[in-house]
């Protein structure tokens, strides 16, 4: 049986996060494993406490992880608090710090200071380097979702966490609609698939577009459709999909943009017409002219607002992963070497300013 010492499944800091890394069934299955399973009493999280309660996991209030054992692994999605300045525990979350971010200095400098450790889900990899665990389909279906709701002028403001099948309903087709021609970018993988399937079920006309298609990029092909969805993750810096001159071109039909890589700030934004991610309240923001709009969207974390369908599916590939954490694995081994030498880089730039 392997070794697992304390999970701590911390609440989020964010009130629109809705999702869970591990429901209360697969709680359970760590627990028969022989893990000690913690979970924080978030009021956001979809799955009450009571849940987590009766599958046999101990309950404690929201923020309590600060004074947990130093060999706590503390389980999250998003963003940690301000607070404390030095972080000692092994974090296991999306922190969105390795690739240049706003703000990654400062907090992988936290966790330099309190000697603690990311391990983060985003470098959850197989050898080829694919991630084995992942919102990926849901943050496409429901992005592609957002884009078509909000071209046919019925995206409900604010966001607020749903169904599939209610999702589904608001996507079907309405007599008057205009036909519809999205762009998928990143179309073979999960985002893109999730995004190509939603577009599918509004009764669009779907192009997919990989790497092959990307390699020279058709801009007046990009320009040419209703919707882009940009699906793709990278890990090194390419050239944008939309620029400053597809937006002024006088041919461009494009209207509508769903980035769900959300790279903004980074040396890595493929779309980089708009500065901030959006958010729940404010879901688009302008990047074109009252004569001709193009509105973009880009929120960071779309899958909460799907939180059953997107939690149940993470969970159950995280879960087994969780059960091999203090074992020599190598999947384990690479999100450490990955977060050390991250620091290391960031450690060795700040020296040299």
């Amino acid at each position: 049986m392997p070794s697992i010492t304390r999970i701590w499944m911390r609440g989020e800091e964010r009130v629109t996060e809705h999702r869970a890394p591990i429901v209360p069934a697969d709680a359970a299955t760590l627990l028969a494993h022989g893990a000690e399973v913690v979970v924080e009493d978030s009021p956001h999280r979809l799955f009450p406490a009571g849940e987590y309660a009766a599958a046999g996991c101990t309950i404690v209030p929201v923020g309590s992880w600060r004074t947990a054992s130093e060999d706590t692994y503390v389980l999250g999605l998003k963003e940690l608090p301000p607070d404390p300045p030095k972080l000692r525990h092994r974090h296991i979350f999306f922190s969105h710090s390795f690739k240049g971010q706003p703000g990654a200095a400062e907090l992988l400098g936290r966790f330099a200071a309190g000697h603690g450790t990311i391990l983060d889900l985003e470098y959850l990899t197989d050898d080829a380097g694919r991630r084995l665990a992942a919102f990926g389909y849901w943050a496409g279906y429901v992005g592609a979702g957002l884009a078509v709701l909000h071209r046919r002028g019925r995206l409900p403001v604010p966001l607020a966490p749903t169904t599939r099948e209610a999702l589904d309903a608001a996507l079907a087709g309405q007599p008057g609609d205009a036909p519809l021609h999205g762009l998928v970018i990143g179309a073979l993988g999960r985002c893109g698939t999730g995004a190509r399937d939603a577009l599918r079920v509004a009764g669009a006309e779907v192009t997919g577009w990989d790497l092959a298609e990307t390699r020279n990029l058709d801009r007046a092909a990009v320009r040419a459709h209703d919707l882009l969805v940009n699906a793709v993750l990278v890990s090194a810096p390419a050239e944008p999909f939309v620029t400053a001159a597809d937006v002024t071109h006088p041919a461009r039909r494009l209207a509508v943009i769903t980035d769900v890589t959300c790279d903004v700030g980074s040396p890595h934004h493929l779309i980089p017409l708009y500065a901030e991610t959006t958010s729940w309240a404010a879901p688009v923001v302008a990047a074109g002219t009252p004569q001709a709009p193009l509105d973009v969207i880009g929120i960071d974390n779309l899958p909460s607002l799907l939180p059953r369908e997107a939690s149940t599916a993470f969970s159950a590939d995280l879960t087994p992963l969780l059960l091999r954490l203090n074992t020599a694995d190598e999947i384990w081994s690479r999100c450490r070497a990955r977060f050390t030498s991250t620091l290391d880089a960031v450690t060795a730039e700040v020296s040299h300013v």
